[in-house]
């Protein structure tokens, strides 16, 4: 009797997974660009995309690392309004050199994520309150700081070289391209090429396995919310470039495109678990499918409509993508090794160990 055969594992479900978000991108720019010809497919199109979405791929982007170790931030979007206005507040109100304000924001923005990471890990908060206490909090003082109007420069405006850091082009294409290229670069060498990665990774899925192993879960999590707010300030920096006009409420309209873009972006790459590449893409996906409706004259409440479908979506496939992994990795490990082959029959011409004599 021969033991069953243990079939290997096709390596075309496992590219459709990571892939497949990729492919749509593809696919919704083709259906746009066949519906909408004349304005769809075109150079100012994709500078818009490219320029428009950079804002909400940094701050998707400082969403993702915390949810690699299993946390929330829901601070980052009361954050990105008040780093925003502090930029231009100490630009405008207190006349400070620009590039010194933009590093104290950042600066600042460390900071926070530090708070946030103390008040989870040594506070014992789960991070869903304790992050949206420290955000209404930060919404506190951009209202302080505002008197709840908006900073608006005065005749001579903003210093020219702050504004380049939005406006400026690089090679043909918007240079806040590249800061979303750069940084998801460095998220990417950090978390799949260096120790430091596979421990938020771990710490993400097991806990209780870090900790026997002896990697600190307490300190691999401060850091993966201090990355966070640093990356938050640099948001911040960029949104004051562009909006040139400091406003205490505009914050919080990133916070849900932002975990929309690290959920779904778990299903692709590494489906499974929250990556950058895969961030990138699917902050790209929203940018494609949020830029075809706005073209084909779809009224304002498609919007949050759209982000708050696509949230339930991303959601339920990230679920299904890890138990998916999870159950690949389960079986891998309980499968049982090959059994050895029966020996042969004797034979009149061979012993009764089946060997000739």
């Amino acid at each position: 009797m021969t033991a069953p055969r243990i079939r290997p594992r096709r390596p075309g479900g496992h590219h459709i997974g990571a892939y497949g978000l990729l492919a749509l991108t593809a696919v919704l720019y083709l259906v746009f660009s066949l519906a909408l010809p004349s304005t769809f497919p075109t150079l100012d199109t994709v500078d818009s995309i490219l320029s428009n979405q950079s804002i909400p791929a940094v701050l998707a982007l400082a969403a993702m690392v915390p949810i690699v170790t299993g946390a929330f931030d829901l601070s980052i979007g009361y954050g990105l309004g008040l780093a925003h206005v502090m930029v231009l507040q100490l630009i405008v109100n207190e006349s400070w050199p620009w590039p010194l304000a933009c590093l104290t924001v950042i600066a600042g923005g460390l900071v926070v994520g530090v708070l946030n990471g103390v008040i989870v890990e040594f506070g014992r908060i789960d991070s869903f309150i304790a992050t949206l206490g420290t955000g209404s909090m930060l919404y506190a003082v951009t209202g302080w700081i505002t008197d709840g109007s908006r900073i608006v420069p005065g005749p001579q405006g903003l210093p020219p070289a702050f504004t380049d850091l939005y406006d400026s082009t690089f090679l043909g294409l918007p240079v806040p391209a590249f800061y979303v290229l750069a940084l998801a670069g460095i998220l990417w060498l950090v978390l799949e090429r260096l120790p430091l990665g596979r421990y938020l990774y771990v710490v993400g899925s097991n806990p209780r396995a870090a900790d026997l192993v002896g990697i600190p879960t307490r300190k691999y999590t401060l850091y993966a919310f201090a990355a966070s707010g640093l990356i938050v300030g640099f948001a911040g920096v960029l949104l004051a470039s562009q909006q040139q006009i400091g406003n205490p409420s505009v914050g919080l309209d990133y916070l849900l495109p932002a975990f929309v873009g690290a959920l779904l972006g778990s299903t692709a790459i590494k489906p499974g678990r929250p990556n950058a590449l895969g961030t990138v893409v699917a902050v790209a996906v929203l940018a494609v499918g949020l830029t075809g409706i706005a073209q084909l004259g779809a009224d304002f409440w498609t919007v949050p409509l759209f982000h708050g479908g696509t949230l339930l979506i991303a959601v339920g496939l990230a679920g299904y993508a890890a138990r998916r992994r999870l159950r690949g990795g389960a079986a891998a490990r309980d499968s049982p090794a090959a059994p050895p082959p029966p020996p042969s029959s004797p034979t009149p011409e061979t012993g009764a160990t089946g060997t000739p004599p």
